[in-house]
C-alpha cells in the first residue's frame, strides 16, 4: 500500500496537492486527526477495494488540538510503518499573509490567539509545524510555484513508481526570482556563456535546440557538467544509504531560462539512463 500524509503551512497549498492525488488515483481524506492514521491505515490495507491501496490524507492544525501530541502521533505512525510518506507544504511567511489577506479567509489559529491576527497566527503555525517539516520526505515550497506548476511537481513525484527509494529533482530556477527553499544542493551557472546577449536566442529558453546548442558548445560548460556530474555521481549513492527520499538539486542562473534549464536537462538525462527515478521542473523559464 501507498499512504501519503500531506502537512504543512496553512495556506501553502495543502488542498491542491490532495487534490492532484485524488486525480491521479489515491483515496483521499482531508483534514483527519493524526490519531486516526491507524485506524484507517489498518481499514485501507485489509479492505478489498483497489482503490484504497493509495491512499491520501491532510493532517494540519484544523483537526488538532494538542499540536505537540499531533507531531508525536505522526512520527510514532511513520516509524510503525514503511509505506508511509510526509509531503510537507511550506511558502515564504510574508507570501501566506498575503494570501490570507486576498481571499479574506480566516487563519485557521486566529481564534487561538489573544488578537486573532493573521501575522501572528503564521508566525505560530510556523513554530508548531517545524518539527513535521523535519520528518518529511518531501518538501515543497510554493512560494515561487503557480498553481499549475505545483500540480505538475506533485504529479510528478507521485504519479510514477513510488516503490524506488530515491527520487532526483532538478530544478532550473532564476536567483533574480529567489532560491528554491526546498533544494539540498544550489548550483550556480552564471559563469557559463549567456544566451541572453545573442538577440536571435534572447526569447528562446533552454528547452529550445538553438538555447541548447550555444550553451553545451562552450568548452567551459562541458567540463562544469563533467565535474558536476562527477560530484552528483559520488554524493547520490551516499543519499540513497543515507535513507533520503528525495533529492532536489536547483540549478540557477539570472532569470532562469537560458543556461539553468540547458543544465538541469542534462543532469536529469544522465540520472534517468542510469535508472534512477528523475523529476525535472523549470520553476522560472517561461517568466
Amino acid at each position: 500500500m501507498e499512504f501519503v500524509i500531506i502537512t504543512g503551512m496553512s495556506g501553502a497549498g495543502k488542498t491542491t496537492a490532495l487534490h492532484v492525488l485524488e486525480d491521479i488515483g489515491y483515496y483521499c481524506v482531508d483534514n483527519i486527526p493524526a490519531a486516526l492514521l491507524p485506524t484507517l491505515y489498518t481499514l485501507c490495507s485489509k479492505s478489498e477495494d483497489f482503490s484504497m491501496s493509495r491512499v491520501a490524507v491532510v493532517v494540519d492544525v484544523r483537526g488538532n488540538e494538542n499540536y505537540t501530541m499531533m507531531n508525536n502521533e505522526i512520527w510514532d505512525f511513520k516509524k510503525a510503518h514503511s509505506d508511509v510518506k510526509i509531503l510537507f507544504l511550506d511558502a515564504k511567511t510574508d507570501l501566506i499573509i498575503t494570501r490570507y489577506k486576498e481571499t479574506r479567509r480566516k487563519h485557521p489559529l486566529a481564534a487561538r490567539l489573544k488578537d486573532g491576527s493573521v501575522v501572528d497566527a503564521v508566525a505560530y503555525e510556523k513554530e508548531l509545524m517545524h518539527s513535521a517539516k523535519k520528518l518529511a520526505d518531501y518538501t515543497i515550497d510554493t512560494t515561487f510555484m503557480s498553481n499549475k506548476q505545483l500540480r505538475e511537481r506533485v504529479k510528478s513525484l507521485f504519479m510514477g513508481d513510488t516503490s524506488q527509494s530515491l527520487t532526483l529533482t532538478f530544478m532550473s530556477f532564476g536567483f533574480k526570482y529567489g532560491i528554491p527553499l526546498e533544494a539540498d544542493m544550489i548550483l550556480d551557472v552564471r559563469c557559463l556563456p549567456n544566451p541572453f546577449y545573442i538577440p536571435s536566442l534572447k526569447q528562446l529558453t533552454g528547452l529550445d535546440k538553438e538555447v541548447r546548442d550555444y550553451v553545451l558548445s562552450s568548452s567551459d560548460t562541458q567540463e562544469f557538467i563533467k565535474r558536476t556530474l562527477g560530484l552528483l555521481d559520488f554524493a547520490v549513492p551516499l543519499y540513497l544509504k543515507e535513507g533520503k527520499s528525495e533529492l532536489v538539486v536547483g540549478i540557477g542562473c539570472t532569470g532562469g531560462q537560458h543556461r539553468s534549464v540547458t543544465v538541469a536537462r542534462e543532469l536529469d538525462a544522465h540520472f534517468a539512463e542510469m535508472g534512477y527515478r528523475c523529476v525535472i521542473q523549470h520553476r522560472d523559464a517561461r517568466k
